[in-house]
């Protein structure tokens, strides 16, 4: 079986992230970047499932700039089998539409039985991209999955709704994302570390993959932007005998009610 994991390198979410406010798009220089951590969760459930089935090939696929290359040795560390980069000037800005685009292209030439990733990322947090793959590639899809069963001709796992929990499953191959409900991922030890050195590791770029970014219309484009506006101080109500209706009217004038 071969295993497809998306994997991002993001922001680190404990850091402050900003956006450019001369091209919109977020600061990637301002902050450390990392690997995602529902990317981390992700390999984990497949280098698992690895673990007990030898015959399993697990391939860590990102899009990013030149810095990718580091995160992805990371996912080859906790197990990966190898990486797969597609490094591109072109997919600078890339809205959803181009990057499922990309994706889907790349899956199509690494082939697989099963893409994993995880529901959302922590920097755009779109939460459509695996869905928008499975489209393309013409595969069901399961997706916001808590827990992942696989076998060699199906996929079953539970998802969680506000109305309970639904037990889902479909026929390989298939795409599915998960929630952070799944797993802890392991820490890479120093055998990982210096195995991953040695992992095949293949940069494409959309000429490879063969994918024109000027091909499909409309793409979504950025008209403006500017800084989130600082945080106010709330609105403080002293009980003098009129709080009831200094709530009622706070909640009239910001038309709560």
């Amino acid at each position: 079986m071969r295993i497809v994991v998306l994997v991002k390198e993001v922001p680190d979410t404990y850091a402050d992230r900003r956006l450019d406010l001369e091209t919109g798009l977020a600061d990637r220089a301002a902050s450390d970047r990392v690997l995602d951590e529902i990317g981390e969760r992700a390999t984990e459930a497949a280098v698992a499932y690895a673990e007990s089935h030898p015959d399993t090939e697990v391939v860590l696929l990102s899009v990013g700039p030149d810095s990718v290359p580091a995160t992805l040795r990371k996912g080859l560390a906790m197990g990966a089998t190898s990486a797969v980069h597609v490094l591109d000037d072109a997919m600078l800005g890339a809205d959803l539409t181009l990057t499922a685009e990309v994706l889907a292209a790349a899956i199509e030439r690494i082939g697989f039985d099963v893409v994993i990733a995880g529901n959302q990322s922590t920097d755009g947090s779109g939460g459509v991209i695996p869905a928008m793959i499975a489209e393309r590639l013409g595969v069901p899809h399961a997706t916001s999955m808590r827990t992942v069963e696989l076998s060699d001709g199906e996929v079953r796992g539970e998802r969680a709704s506000d109305e309970g929990t639904m037990r889902v499953s479909a026929p390989l191959p298939a795409v599915v994302s998960i929630t952070e409900a799944l797993p802890d991922a392991r820490f890479p030890n120093f055998k990982g570390i210096m195995a991953a050195k040695k992992k095949p590791f293949e940069t494409l770029t959309l000429a490879d993959l063969g994918v024109d970014p000027d091909a499909l219309t409309p793409r979504s484009i950025i008209t403006a932007v500017a800084e989130k506006p600082a945080r106010q101080a709330g609105v403080k109500i002293t009980d003098e005998g009129d709080a009831a209706e200094q709530l009622a009217q706070f909640l009239v004038q910001n038309r709560l009610v």
